[in-house]
């Protein structure tokens, strides 16, 4: 089984490189975002800590955490966020290692794609086998959040200015998928790649 990692900004089109590969490999796919959905779940390994650190005040009359109350008790406090990332990415990657774990011992997939936004931020070089980068050129990016997401330029500048650089990407990445182009280009690149591990 081949652990690959797979990161890219904004509007790159990861979902769609991720929806492509599932449907054809046998394959896995983790998002981070689902898992630091899962993990705040009551009972999950997240939902006591960030009980204790943000207060009974966050839940919901179903004993879930609210996602608006704990965005709304987040925003604006820069010390309490870090204290949740702190919390949190930690805690996701254990999840993800566990399942890389669990996987290979298994090993009924030839491959476990994990994509997650802070990819590089957090170190996930030093789990997988290999970093892919989905690239788009940034005025397709912006063409494509405008189109899809409604989003207004001044919003599109702020996101794209908290990413990395292109040369950050392509430096700690092993594999550039170009996805500026067709579709069809694009999973040409995906396949040629994947098929050389099979």
């Amino acid at each position: 089984m081949r652990t690959i990692g797979i990161t890219g900004g904004v509007g790159s089109g990861k979902t769609k490189v991720l929806a492509y590969i599932k449907d054809k490999y046998n394959c896995e796919v983790i998002l981070a975002d689902e898992v630091a959905h899962k993990i705040k779940e009551p009972g999950e390994r997240c939902y006591s800590a960030l009980v204790d650190l943000l207060g009974q005040g966050v839940l919901a009359p179903d004993g879930k955490i609210d996602k608006g109350k704990m965005a709304e008790k987040i925003f604006g406090d820069k010390d309490l966020l870090e204290k949740v990332n702190g919390l949190m990415h930690p805690m996701v990657k254990e999840y993800i290692l566990e399942k890389i774990r669990l996987h290979k011992e298994e090993g009924k997939i030839d491959f476990l794609l994990i994509e997650a936004a802070l990819l590089i931020e957090d170190g996930y070089a030093d789990i997988v086998d290999e970093l892919w980068y989905i690239h788009a050129g940034e005025g397709t990016r912006r063409q494509r959040l405008k189109a899809s997401r409604h989003y207004s330029e001044e919003k599109i500048a702020g996101i794209l200015r908290r990413q990395l650089t292109e040369e950050e990407f392509r430096s700690h990445c092993q594999t550039v998928i170009d996805n500026s182009g067709a579709l069809a280009d694009t999973y040409g690149q995906i396949d040629r790649k994947l098929e050389e591990y099979l």
